[in-house]
């Protein structure tokens, strides 16, 4: 099962966003990119990492560089989806079935 505790990495919580996806990322006038719209919480870090491919994510080089400080643990794509089952859930609930399929594909 993708989320028991034998598979899950042991770590202390991260300060998360909480709703990391392209949309809540701008870019100040100097070009530089500024998180907004936050849902903050402490959870396992890869949880904003999940979070940010649920809806298409980010170019390939915010997760190379994501990795290049701060590697995955293995098997974390196994993870992802017990990590996004709560946010499907939730859009579920808000915006109807159309996310029914992605939830029964994540989980």
């Amino acid at each position: 099962m993708p989320g028991n505790r034998k598979n899950h990495p042991p770590e202390k919580p991260s300060l998360l966003h909480g709703d990391l996806w392209s949309g809540n990322v701008l870019c100040n006038p100097e070009g530089q990119p500024c998180l907004i719209d936050p849902a903050v919480y402490f959870g396992h870090r890869e949880m904003d990492i999940a979070f940010s491919r649920l809806f298409g994510g980010f170019d390939s080089r915010f997760y190379q560089s994501y990795e290049s400080i701060i590697p995955l643990e293995p098997d974390f794509e196994a993870r992802m989806g017990i990590y996004n089952l709560y946010p499907l859930l939730v859009h579920l609930n808000l915006f109807g079935t159309a996310y029914l399929p992605e939830l029964k594909e994540s989980y």
